[in-house]
């Protein structure tokens, strides 16, 4: 193998030659400028952020796509489109691999920031270039780069030709472009593509003109490796492959017929509370182009990684409904395309927006669990495919949960008497009714309310158990600055009170220790769960027939010592309140939304107990039903799932 080296008609200046070892405890600052300028800059972010990743694994909750990229004996330049750094090279190609590779070295190219790139011819690794990171299958891990992040440009050599296989999360492509010196980078061709050089640069022709392209055809490094590229006909552009480019009168922004922006490098990712994520398509060529979507399932995550559950069940929002302003969707299922038709550039039409939205109400796997999948974007000249990651956390409804109900509906409470043959009302002759009227028939069905009655509703929704519905509740921070939701005050951090919310419903009954009144289950979709609030007649603080005051009203007797029975001047009262969730509303913001938003009917019977009486052996009190019927929706504003009691 030829030794590697550094063309000395480089302009790159390099200042510090203590090597990489002791650069990588120097990244505050590195001299990088035109030669002999000895001017001094500060690193660029990126160049912090790639230097991490080579040092250290980050965990990649994410999917799973692998690239192949065919090697040749001797230097190659490759571009990554997917992240390995989950993995150390020693383990991916190294002494440490399963499957023994040729691969010898691998070179990372770290280009510097905005304004200090001013490289005019191709580089060779050099071990203290500064624009080189190294991993050398000898040096095993004491190499300075360990890890293979995404977007990168690396020069590989192998030993052997070799059809290279690299797993990784893929990345949406991120270029920086410099017009003061040489770029080294790939573009995202489609798998199955090869188009010329000629016909993938054709929709950018001032770059096709201006541009110097270099590439390197394998075997050893030497004048004429890597070399320019002159015949744009017969070059082709495969995915993977990395090119020097220089185009020193264009600020290229051209890497395909088409760009996606405002995707982040991490993809969409849909945490617990997210519903949907916009990014942008944009025609880049001059005529008309179609681009095309499919969902993808993730390949299996590599041992020690996270399990995938599945494909998230993915919409694609549609137009507005000038009615109800709610917006249409389409499903997106794995395999199913769904394509955008974009006018050339610079005309109205040339890009769009595209709204993914995660339909929480169709997710089916266990809160916690990974759902993730690619959106892979092509064009109709088959030059590009751009991978976006896509993922989801299934969220828990687990948290505090505040809205309200309405009622619409209340029982009727109707009694029909009998009647002889000239319309006079007939009395009872019995013992116990004695010249009561007879009752033929008691009316007790719904009718409509002429004005809907609000109800707030406060309900806290641990991970096992009932939920609890709550008169009042507290949100702050406790004595270590955790967030809590809390049933008293004392729970708060008293320091942090002014940022500590309370919130409390009025038609509840008040008690000190504010334990509230557990449901039958827990909320969630399709959940039909029921609780019973009870209000003892002699209830001074809340039950609303006593008047504490008043002496008709006050539920004690002439003397106002001896309290009286229940249903002489006061009445309990026991509401058995049920919340059945329903599907939400078959548009777009409704199925995204379903993780922090459910609504269902609102159904309350209530019953007013008053004197108990002997019926045969059973003490009986007498009793008389309300029902009431609404709606109700609840917003999950918290996802603490521990209700604090105590401090």
């Amino acid at each position: 193998m030829k030794t590697p080296h550094f063309n000395p008609n480089s302009k790159v200046e390099n200042h510090e030659t203590h090597g990489i070892h002791e650069k990588r405890s120097r990244w505050g600052t590195h001299r990088v400028g035109r030669k002999g300028s000895g001017h001094r800059r500060p690193w660029s972010p990126v160049l912090i952020v790639l230097a991490s990743l080579m040092l250290s694994a980050l965990p990649l909750r994410a999917q799973w796509l692998t690239q192949t990229i065919g090697l040749k004996q001797g230097w190659n330049a490759v571009y990554l489109h997917v992240d390995a750094s989950y993995e150390t090279l020693h383990n991916l190609v190294g002494a440490g691999a399963l499957i023994p590779t040729p691969i010898a070295e691998v070179w990372m190219w770290i280009p510097p920031s905005a304004g200090m790139q001013y490289v005019q011819t191709p580089q060779a690794p050099l071990d203290t270039g500064s624009q080189w990171a190294s991993w050398k299958k000898a040096a095993g891990t004491t190499s300075a780069l360990q890890r293979l992040v995404g977007n990168a440009a690396f020069l590989v050599y192998a030993t052997t030709d070799f059809s290279w296989t690299v797993k990784g999360r893929p990345v949406p492509p991120n270029y920086q472009w410099t017009v003061s010196g040489l770029n080294f980078l790939g573009f995202p061709i489609a798998p199955a593509s090869a188009p010329s050089l000629e016909d993938f640069l054709n929709p950018a022709p001032d770059l096709r003109l201006d541009a110097e392209i270099f590439q390197y055809p394998g075997g050893e490094l030497g004048d004429n490796n890597p070399a320019r590229i002159i015949a744009y006909r017969s070059t082709f552009v495969r995915r993977g492959q990395a090119f020097w480019m220089r185009a020193t009168n264009v600020y290229n922004r051209y890497f395909g017929p088409f760009e996606i922006t405002a995707v982040s490098a991490g993809g969409l990712k849909f945490d617990r509370t997210l519903g949907s994520a916009s990014l942008r398509l944009r025609n880049l060529t001059t005529s008309d182009l179609t681009v095309t979507l499919k969902l993808a399932a993730s390949e299996p995550p590599p041992a020690g990684q996270p399990a995938i559950a599945g494909a998230p069940p993915l919409l694609v929002r549609g137009s507005l409904n000038p009615t109800n302003l709610t917006h249409g969707y389409s499903n997106l299922p794995a395999g199913t395309p769904r394509s955008w038709v974009l006018a050339g550039q610079g005309q109205p039409g040339s890009e769009t927006e595209v709204v993914i939205g995660l339909n929480r109400a169709a997710i089916t796997a266990a809160p916690g669990e990974l759902l993730a999948g690619i959106l892979s974007f092509t064009d109709s000249l088959g030059f590009s495919q751009v991978d976006v990651p896509v993922s989801a956390t299934v969220a828990s409804a687990a948290g505090l949960w505040v809205g309200g109900a309405v009622v619409t509906q209340v029982g009727q409470y109707l009694k029909a008497f009998q009647t002889d043959t000239n319309g006079v009302l007939v009395t009872s002759t019995s013992t116990n009714d004695f010249g009561a009227y007879i009752t033929t028939n008691i009316d007790t069905s719904l009718g409509d309310v002429p004005r809907f009655f609000p109800l707030r509703l406060i309900v806290h929704n641990p991970t096992n158990g009932g939920a609890v519905l709550l008169q009042r509740v507290y949100v702050g921070q406790d004595a270590y600055t955790n967030q809590v939701v809390a049933t008293r005050e004392a729970v708060l951090n008293r320091a942090l009170l002014a940022e500590a919310r309370r919130i409390s419903v009025t038609h509840l009954p008040w008690t000190e220790n504010n334990d509230g009144w557990t449901f039958s289950g827990l909320l969630g979709p399709a959940a039909n769960v029921s609780a019973t609030v009870r209000l003892d007649y002699a209830d001074q603080q809340s039950n609303p027939f006593l008047h504490t005051y008043h002496p008709d009203h006050d539920n004690l007797d002439a003397t106002f010592k001896t309290p009286l029975l229940q249903g002489v001047e006061s009445y309990t009262i026991v509401r058995n309140i049920t919340l059945a969730v329903t599907p939400p509303a078959d548009d777009f913001a409704s199925l995204t939304a379903a993780g922090q938003q459910l609504g269902g009917t609102y159904a309350e019977t209530i019953e007013v107990l008053g004197l108990v009486r002997q019926v045969g052996s059973t003490n009986t009190p007498d009793t008389r039903e309300f029902e009431v019927r609404g709606a109700f929706t609840l917003n999950r504003i918290n996802d603490v799932p521990t209700l604090t009691k105590t401090p």
